[in-house]
């Protein structure tokens, strides 16, 4: 940052003084002044001719100095290009894996693009999957549009339902290896000018070899790394004292995936005042317009061609579809899959016990099943989209009281994080990838220390494990396993050996224990969800009727998945929540 003007005049001595006092270069390459020559600060005229070539000299090494170390900023090291490389060829690897549904979404997302008028693409309902993303995902699928053209034109034909030919697979997977190179420039961007480079490089590179990006997109199919890349750079610009920019990148960002409406409350609330407002508490209408005009002109540029057409109705409908029930057909790992668990539960206590109570009827089998419909309880009182909003809201609002008192970098990240935790526990019809939400932000305050590391650890293994369902056939099983214990040993031994704490106090060392044993306790579990299918079907068709009626239960093992990993990451919550509300920011 340049020093300000001196606003009064100087006298030539002083001018003489501050030439003489040369910036050379330390050997960190960081710049420290040179003292002049002589006691006085003047210049000898039987040495001037020397002092200014010494003196040129050293502002020209001094300017050397700083460019390499801008250069070392921007360019790849061969550490960098080793894990990128790694990284390209373990997805590359993954061209032949499961796809989930999702892949026939964005092949019909590329195809109403690129063959259709923009008039119908949100009116467009050959295939069940119609586009249900903002604007700039669909400006975006259509830029993919354009080379597949080159490559299997009937890959953009609206009726070509279900085509799956090994031209479409080696594209679309090449597009999500390619696109989430936004992310990995920006995990590598955040490395210089952090606190401590050794330990910000792990947790980059845990983001980049992350198993959540695995199993979402490299083998399920989506481009959540590519999204999470302009999430990044967004905060990277925010740590970077770039606040109008980072606003910019959020907004941008909204346009592409409207799930980031859970985290605008920080933004909003870090924005308004750390940029917006003077350090004496007053508004700086110059800066308010700036941001304001700046964002507005992002949504003109995204809704305008609807806002033209005058459809911007029906695209908030495809974005906003509240017909869905509370849950998604694999409860998410949140509050609800909790509530739902404990109303089956008291449900069959009610059934066995004969219990004079009126159940919901209709209910009985409606969380049981598997399906996308409205959830209703039996016998809690039903929830509505209404209530989630409201205690969404209300324990958002708490944390961002901390953020108005306190509009600190880390102060914002963390308020990220909890704004999206919250999200997730107490929305309405939440995905179990939804987590990454979570997963990604938390991901860079896992360095500040060894509470924070715990916390992390915690939601980390129980948000990867609950995306295990995703996956369910034999070798997609295998792979995410191995992939998820090996990024586990190779992440979490190096930042514990750096960040560890031993308990102090009987309450710490008996919560540690606990945390350990929840946290090998996943162990268990996956060689329950492993076995569960095979011993009954076996012990069925051996004529067990016990083991018969437990192979009619197909869901209790994502059932019993989504209940232990809600335990975690609620506890990871509790933890974070509580580090965020006492601590200094």
């Amino acid at each position: 940052m340049e020093p300000a003007l001196d606003g009064g005049s100087t006298s030539s001595s002083r001018h003489s003084k501050r030439f003489s006092q040369s910036l050379t270069p330390t050997g960190s390459g960081s710049l420290r002044v040179r003292k002049p020559s002589n006691a006085s600060g003047g210049i000898h005229s039987g040495s001037m001719h020397k002092v200014i070539p010494d003196s040129m000299h050293t502002y020209g090494e001094g300017i050397k100095a700083v460019k390499e170390k801008d250069s070392e900023r921007t360019s790849l090291s061969n550490v960098d290009w080793d894990l990128l490389v790694v990284g390209t060829v373990i997805k590359l690897l993954l061209f032949p894996a499961y796809r989930s549904t999702d892949f026939e979404v964005h092949r019909n997302w590329m195809a109403i693009t690129n063959s259709l008028p923009l008039s119908q693409w949100y009116y467009e309902a050959t295939s069940e999957w119609t586009l249900d993303y903002p604007p700039f995902f669909a400006y975006f699928e259509y830029l993919l549009s354009i080379p597949a053209s080159f490559i299997d034109s009937q890959m953009l034909r609206v009726q070509n339902l279900g085509y799956d030919a090994w031209t479409v697979v080696a594209y679309q997977r090449t597009t999500v290896i390619v696109t989430e190179l936004v992310m990995a420039l920006a995990l590598r961007s955040f490395i210089p000018k952090s606190i401590h480079p050794n330990i910000q490089r792990i947790i980059s590179a845990s983001l980049f070899f992350h198993p959540g990006f695995l199993i979402v997109d490299h083998i399920h199919f989506q481009y959540n790394g590519f999204m999470f890349g302009i999430l990044l750079w967004s905060i990277l610009m925010a740590r970077n004292d770039h606040k109008l920019l980072s606003g910019i990148l959020f907004a941008v960002l909204l346009n592409f995936k409207h799930i980031y409406m859970y985290i605008a409350p920080a933004y909003f609330v870090y924005l308004l005042r750390s940029y917006c407002m003077t350090p004496n508490g007053t508004i700086s209408i110059p800066s308010f317009l700036r941001l304001a005009q700046s964002v507005l002109a992002v949504f003109a540029v995204s809704f305008g061609p609807f806002i033209w057409l005058r459809q911007v109705p029906q695209v908030l409908s495809r974005l906003f579809p509240f017909t869905r029930g509370l849950n998604h057909a694999y409860w998410a790992p949140n509050v609800w899959a909790l509530v739902t668990a404990l109303d089956r539960v008291l449900l069959k206590i009610i059934k066995m016990r004969k219990i004079d109570f009126e159940v919901d009827t209709s209910a009985v089998d409606s969380t049981s099943r598997g399906l996308v419909g409205d959830t209703s309880f039996a016998v809690i009182p039903k929830v509505k989209p209404i209530h989630t909003f409201a205690i969404t809201i209300a324990l958002q609002t708490v944390f961002l009281v901390k953020l108005w008192r306190n509009p600190t970098y880390k102060s914002f990240v963390a308020a990220i994080t909890l704004c999206g935790y919250v999200s997730f526990l107490f929305g309405w019809h939440v995905h179990e990838k939804a987590i990454l939400l979570v997963l990604v932000p938390l991901s860079l305050l896992a360095g500040e220390r060894h509470s924070y590391f715990r916390t992390f650890t915690i939601a980390s293994v129980a948000g990867i494990f609950s995306l295990f369902p995703l996956l369910f056939t034999p070798a997609e099983t295998i792979i995410k396993v191995v992939y998820s214990i090996l990024w586990c040993i190779l992440v979490l031994s190096p930042l514990s050996k750096q960040l560890y704490e031993f308990p102090s106090g009987v309450i710490a060392v008996a919560t540690d224990i606990l945390e350990r044993a929840y946290l090998y306790g996943f162990i268990l579990l996956q060689v329950f969800v492993s076995l569960y299918p095979v011993l009954t079907k076996t012990r069925a068709q051996a004529g067990d009727t016990a083991a018969e009626s437990l192979s009619k239960l197909e869901f209790l093992p994502l059932m019993v998945t989504s209940i232990y990993c809600a335990i975690g990451v609620i506890w990871a919550f509790l933890r974070f929540s509580w580090l965020y509300l006492t601590e200094k920011y």
